[in-house]
């Protein structure tokens, strides 16, 4: 099985990895995609330009078995659409093999708002993570075209068309956050690899000054 997890990734950070890393670990995936976006159709455009946020994604996850960075959006035109990325994963992997499309339960229960979003069940299933005390989006839109699996078997026994609600770990981290404290001055280790942290320096991004070293 295949995931696609999406995002500015702008910086990317443990609030990414760590459920992206139980994600991958419970349902037995053998990738998780790691898809940058270039022209975020539901947010505000990323400070940093996305051959930048991709080469952190590429440190943020060197090493880590199953873990792929994936630059297609970056390079197609327009707004970033995940139904786009999700076909043209389905044409590459072929009709049979599972394609998971992860995404957190806010975007879950607004998944309605999303480009031919009615398309996405059918070209992979759905993984909502659950935070501790988040109830499952039971009422958004998207149920009514999927079935829920109930197991790890139940997604690998389709290529698409099931809702999954996984728990994860909560890790109150945002992008904005670590922007906003780099931006002061202030070191935003322990919130994202040093790695990362190390190319924010290198490269002086998100404020005038080089950032918090190690």
């Amino acid at each position: 099985m295949i995931g696609v997890l999406g995002g500015t990734f702008d910086p990317v950070h443990f609030g990414h990895l760590r459920p992206a890393l139980e994600v991958h670990e419970s349902l037995g995936l053998d990738e998780l995609r790691f898809v940058p976006s270039r022209v975020p159709p539901h947010r505000e455009s990323p400070e940093v330009p996305a051959d930048h946020r991709l080469a952190m994604v590429e440190r943020a996850i060197a090493g880590v078995p199953g873990f792929v960075a994936d630059a297609r959006e970056l390079s197609r035109p327009g707004p970033s659409f995940t139904v786009d990325t999700l076909r043209e994963l389905r044409e590459e992997i072929g009709a049979e093999r599972p394609l998971l499309l992860v995404m957190g339960m806010d975007a879950f229960a607004g998944l309605d708002s999303w480009h031919r979003w009615r398309e996405i069940p059918r070209l992979a299933h759905v993984v909502a993570t659950q935070r501790p005390g988040i109830e499952p989006a039971t009422d958004s839109p998207c149920m009514a075209l999927a079935e829920v699996a109930d197991s790890v078997a139940a997604l690998q026994g389709a290529p698409s068309g099931r809702v999954c609600f996984q728990p994860v770990t909560q890790l109150d981290i945002s992008g904005t956050a670590i922007r906003e404290c780099l931006r002061s001055g202030r070191s935003p280790r322990f919130l994202l690899p040093g790695s990362v942290l190390h190319y924010i320096a290198e490269h002086r991004l998100y404020r005038d000054a080089a950032a918090p070293s190690e």
